[in-house]
C-alpha cells in the first residue's frame, strides 16, 4: 500500500537503523534523504530540523512522523510546532525502532484512507 517513505533524519547510526527496520515491515520504497519531496504521495519520517525546513503548511501534514531526540529545552517549543503544522505522530529516538515503524505504518494507512477510492484501490492491487 505505501508507495514511498522518505527518511530525513540528521544522525546518520538511527536512520540507517529505521531504514533496515522498515525495508523489512513495509511495501514500497525506504528511501533517506536529506531533502524530503514533499509533493510525494508517501510518509516522511523526520527529525526536528528536517521538519523546520519543510514549508509550511505542510501538504497532507498526516502523513508525518517526527522523531525527537527529547531534549527538554527544546522539546515544549517543538511540540508546538508540530502541533500547528498539524503532524499527527511523535516519537522519540529513546523508543524502540518497531514503535517508529508502527508509526510509520499508521501514517501509511492516514495517507491511504485520504485518497480518493479508484487511486486506493490501485495502490491495494500492487
Amino acid at each position: 500500500m505505501i508507495e514511498k517513505v522518505q527518511i530525513a533524519i540528521s544522525d546518520p547510526g538511527y536512520r540507517a537503523t529505521l531504514r533496515q527496520m522498515l525495508a523489512t515491515s513495509v511495501s514500497g520504497e525506504v528511501l533517506c534523504v536529506e531533502d524530503p519531496d514533499v509533493g510525494s504521495q508517501g510518509v516522511l519520517v523526520v527529525d526536528p530540523e528536517h521538519l523546520d525546513r519543510l514549508p509550511f503548511p505542510i501538504q497532507r501534514p498526516e502523513r508525518v512522523v517526527l522523531v525527537t531526540r527529547d531534549k527538554p529545552s527544546r522539546l515544549s517549543a517543538m511540540l508546538e510546532r508540530a502541533w500547528e503544522a498539524g503532524v499527527h505522530s511523535v516519537v522519540s529516538t529513546q523508543d524502540p525502532v518497531y514503535m517508529v515503524a508502527l508509526a510509520v505504518m499508521s501514517a501509511n494507512l492516514r495517507v491511504a484512507k485520504a485518497l480518493p477510492p479508484r487511486r486506493r484501490n490501485l495502490l491495494e492491487s500492487t
